[in-house]
């Protein structure tokens, strides 16, 4: 079987998250998509946008390489790359394989995912819009199947709650864990500071490999908590909060997502929200993921106001990007990529920005001495800042100037 997994024109519905990460690498749930399908039997191949495509070819070596020698091996099934990754998908997919019948699975107009068991692909780069309108040309019939997609970047918040405790369950069947206590089940070399106290009435705690849980915390599952992680002592984690590998977390933390090697190690309230990687949130920054009405959240996206359907939101906030001390983000607010945070945020925020509009400042941030940030960052955690590194930002910032132009803006509840 061979897989395509491709990234269609609405990922821009999912920014900031999707800026530098292909759709496919959100982690929700524990699990991103690319990480569901390569449980399964399959060559597995991508289409991403082209900012992105040297690093994800640097970043997943196994993946198939269109243009080689190597032919497609039928059958071959298309997704979209804003498929939710739920684990239910998987036999979703096979018993869509199994029937041997092409075909294609909708929503609305949008192609979710098709099933091609007699056509053949050429071998050659095929971009996003010649294989939709390669799948249109073959008139496919419709297959009726369950499978949800994101259709905008607080619908990772929506899905992070609903399919965690299924995730999650399908993770301790398939991994290699020690169960320390009722609920509690850890890796090897994990560390476990004194007087921790756990609550796993309501799903299980993970906690992978070498990651370390300082003393007085308090762990309410379910949770899941990546590899070389660090829980830093009087710690709150509270239901269906993602940690990524190689971070650093402090404070309270509730339903949200947290990409690797992001920092929010100090004092200070996070719930409902998402962060991507290289994120460094100061001491003492919140967000708000309630409003003062209990009402139903609504955000900007793309200049317009959506109603998210949801009463807890909180920020969703783009690779790269930093928070002052004392930071206090209002419900529903989006910050980009490599942006500077001061004070309050009472709108969504720009990429590449110093933001302190609170105190009547907004500037741009160079690219030059984001790339710098970029390098010290890396050699803290002795990464290795690669040409494709840097063009990445240099790509976002050519791709996000459009943002850059909120003089005069209101303020924004």
């Amino acid at each position: 079987m061979h897989i395509i997994i491709y990234e269609d024109g609405n990922v821009s519905n999912l920014f900031p998250a999707t800026a530098a990460r292909p759709a496919f690498a959100l982690n929700v749930g524990t699990y991103t998509l690319l990480d569901l399908v390569q449980k399964l039997d399959a060559e597995i191949e991508v289409i991403t946008r082209p900012h992105l495509r040297e690093m994800t070819r640097l970043d997943n070596p196994g993946l198939w390489e269109a243009g080689s020698e190597r032919e497609r091996k039928g059958p071959i099934l298309v997704l979209n790359a804003r498929i939710v990754p739920h684990v239910r998908l998987l036999e979703t997919l096979k018993t869509i394989v199994k029937n041997e019948r092409q075909g294609v699975v909708r929503h609305g107009q949008e192609v979710v995912c098709a099933c091609l068991t007699t056509a053949v692909l050429p071998n050659q780069l095929i971009g996003c819009s010649q294989l939709l309108g390669w799948i249109e040309d073959l008139q496919l019939d419709r297959i009726e199947a369950d499978i949800p997609m994101f259709s905008y970047a607080y619908d990772l918040i929506r899905y992070q709650t609903s399919i965690f405790n299924d995730n999650i369950e399908a993770r301790l069947q398939t991994g290699q864990y020690k169960e320390i206590s009722d609920g509690v089940f850890i890796g090897n070399n994990v560390k476990i500071g004194q007087y921790l106290v756990t609550d796993t009435s309501d799903g299980p705690i993970v906690i992978e490999s070498e990651a370390s849980i300082g003393p007085f915390c308090y762990l309410h599952g379910p949770i899941y908590i990546g590899r070389k992680s660090r829980v830093i002592e009087y710690a709150m984690l509270k239901e269906c909060v993602t940690v990524g590998h190689t971070t650093k977390i402090g404070g309270e933390v509730e339903a949200s997502i947290i990409e690797p090697y992001t920092n929010k190690q100090h004092h200070g309230f996070l719930g409902h929200s998402y962060l991507g990687s290289w994120i460094n949130m100061g001491a003492g920054t919140c967000n708000s993921d309630l409003k003062n009405t209990y009402g139903e959240v609504t955000m900007e996206i793309n200049g317009q106001r959506k109603s998210t359907g949801m009463q807890f939101v909180g920020c969703i906030i783009g690779d790269y990007s930093k928070t002052a001390i004392n930071t206090s983000i209002f419900t529903g607010k989006m910050i980009g990529v490599c942006s500077m945070v001061y004070g309050f945020v009472t709108t969504n925020v720009p990429s590449f920005v110093n933001y302190a509009r609170s105190f009547g400042q907004v500037t741009e941030a160079p690219v030059d001495i984001m790339i710098q940030t970029q390098a010290r960052m890396f050699q803290r955690r002795h990464v290795e800042q690669r040409p494709c590194d840097v063009q990445l930002l240099r790509d976002i910032f050519e791709l996000t100037r459009h943002e850059r132009q909120i003089a005069n803006e209101p303020l924004s509840l």
